[in-house]
């Protein structure tokens, strides 16, 4: 059974290079309510979360609301590994698919059936699963023989189908999400939508962090808020 939980999570992240009385601080201290705390290396440490305790099971459609620089982006993108909690523990059962960034890890270089094989392994697959899905990826990208091209060569719309189409071709147990995702043009996008609503109807536990009210209303049945890296409210319907 998929859930998450988090006890006492906390991140801080080093930001290199900003001098601890440089305007850049001051800045980024008022925009972060002043959680920017000064290194004895001359390294900046930023905050961005703080002691957050969360129990999400199956069935939860997490909503993640605040302003920016609440720490929503940090939240998901510690939930979906990219950072580990400076504090705290962090527990996760079932595979996780992010869709924050779905074009990150995208080699540029390599072609996009290479591509494809690349980013499968990342999401777990094993390359027998990669062949079986790969047939899928070559429809839905609808791009053709570019697939056996390097990546360099298509256009950014391109390269967002290739990568929306990879990522959505599993069944995550959870799901991911910074803002609802619209990829590819006005004739790729419809099928894209519809393509993602299955997606979230099937995953176990959604997250998805938003500024869209209607969104969070329509999709979610529990409500975070979050203000400076805490969690100050939890709100279930």
């Amino acid at each position: 059974m998929a859930y998450m939980v988090l006890k006492n999570c906390s991140l801080d992240l080093p930001v290199y290079g900003a001098g601890n009385r440089s305007l850049k601080q001051m800045v980024m201290s008022a925009a972060t309510g002043g959680r920017i705390a000064p290194d004895s290396r001359k390294i900046t440490v930023v905050n961005a979360l703080s002691d957050i305790d969360l129990s999400i099971g199956a069935g939860d459609r997490i909503g993640l609301i605040g302003h920016n620089g609440a720490g929503k982006t940090s939240l998901l993108r510690m939930l979906g590994g990219v950072y580990e909690p400076s504090r705290g523990t962090l527990q996760i059962e079932g595979n996780v698919t992010s869709l924050i960034d779905v074009t990150l890890g995208m080699d540029h270089e390599a072609t996009g059936y290479d591509n494809i094989l690349l980013r499968g392994l990342i999401l777990g697959l094993s390359r027998k699963q990669i062949r079986q899905v790969t047939p899928d990826i070559e429809e839905f990208s609808e791009l053709g023989e570019y697939l056996s091209m390097p990546v360099r060569a298509y256009s950014s719309g391109m390269v967002l189908r290739l990568a929306f189409s990879i990522v959505t071709c599993v069944h995550p147990d959870i799901l991911l999400m910074d803002e609802w995702l619209s990829v590819g043009d006005a004739d790729f996008v419809k099928k894209a939508e519809g393509r993602l609503k299955r997606l979230v109807d099937k995953a176990n536990i959604l997250v998805i962090a938003s500024h869209n009210a209607k969104i969070i209303s329509e999709l979610c049945n529990v409500q975070v808020t979050l203000e400076r890296g805490r969690v100050v409210s939890v709100e279930r319907k």
